[in-house]
């Protein structure tokens, strides 16, 4: 009995050492969120105002505000996403529905895959300079750095959206195949409802890491300060923006805090939205 009792409470201990450890983790993880939010909060908060938000920079941002910046990073990321999202879930679902686990194909298109996303992001740029503002004539455009990030987020999106639709219980498939549905109605009713909140996470990692480029974006969309007229003006974003003030700019130290706290407000509401929309997906579609 005394052996018993002391093997119970040698694996309590181990699992209060475990909680303990992960709750060590988590604490830091949000530790340094506040951390870096309160810092940003402390240098950019005084001169953040409505007329920061919409009016244009002036005095190579050190006055004015980032209207300009913000119309061009939000189009960039629009033309980023409407481009990839379609590709890397269609890959997506072709890897995990319709592909041998261990098929040579399968396995191409994966290492493929792996080898796109640790690609370092200038090369990327560089790419994207040869060929969408050289070779195909659109110059340093919203377009080619739009169309650069799609690259750069194709392996990203793919990955994680592959491996949302294999964590879907094979039940699903059964059960779909034994009610008569085909597998184009059982995918679309029932196995991307349960996938959205892994490919909404995936989609988010993808929209942050393309907020946060300045790489990429410096050898395609350009440095213009000007509002955008179209996709293929030269337009300035955010994180390149705020990139600038801080190292070239002197004097540009308050609107490089204040820029990041918008970039980093933007990200978080872009989370917010896509995670609500996944789950209500996911509601919509699997609850009674």
């Amino acid at each position: 009995m005394h052996d018993a009792a002391r093997k119970r409470s040698l694996r309590k201990l181990r699992e209060n050492a475990a909680q303990c450890v992960i709750y060590s983790a988590v604490m830091l993880v949000s530790a340094v969120f506040i951390w870096l939010l309160i810092d940003l909060l402390r240098g950019g908060l005084s001169h953040l105002s409505w007329e920061f938000i919409t009016e244009l920079p002036r005095d190579a941002g050190r006055a004015g505000g980032i209207a300009s910046i913000l119309v061009s990073t939000l189009l960039i990321l629009l033309v980023a996403v409407l481009t990839a999202v379609p590709v890397a879930w269609m890959t997506a679902i072709l890897l995990a529905e319709f592909v041998a686990t261990g098929s040579w194909f399968g396995k191409a298109v994966r290492f493929s895959l792996y080898v796109l996303a640790g690609v370092p992001s200038i090369v990327f740029g560089l790419f994207g300079n040869a060929f969408f503002c050289v070779y195909l004539g659109l110059g340093f455009s919203i377009l080619s750095g739009g169309l650069t990030l799609a690259c750069m987020l194709l392996p990203i999106l793919a990955s994680t959206a592959e491996a949302g639709l294999r964590a879907v219980p094979h039940i699903y498939r059964l059960t779909a195949s034994a009610l008569g549905l085909s597998r184009a109605a059982a995918l679309l009713h029932l196995i991307l409802p349960a996938a959205a909140p892994v490919m909404a996470a995936g989609l988010l990692l993808g929209i942050g890491r393309a907020l946060a480029e300045t790489a990429v974006l410096l050898f395609t969309s350009g440095y213009a300060e000007r509002m955008p007229d179209s996709l293929l003006d030269s337009g300035r974003a955010l994180a390149l923006h705020i990139f600038d003030l801080s190292m070239n700019v002197p004097g540009g130290d308050e609107p490089a805090y204040a820029s990041a706290l918008v970039l980093v407000s933007l990200l978080l509401c872009i989370n917010i939205l896509a995670m609500k929309f996944a789950y209500g997906l996911q509601r919509s579609k699997l609850m009674p």
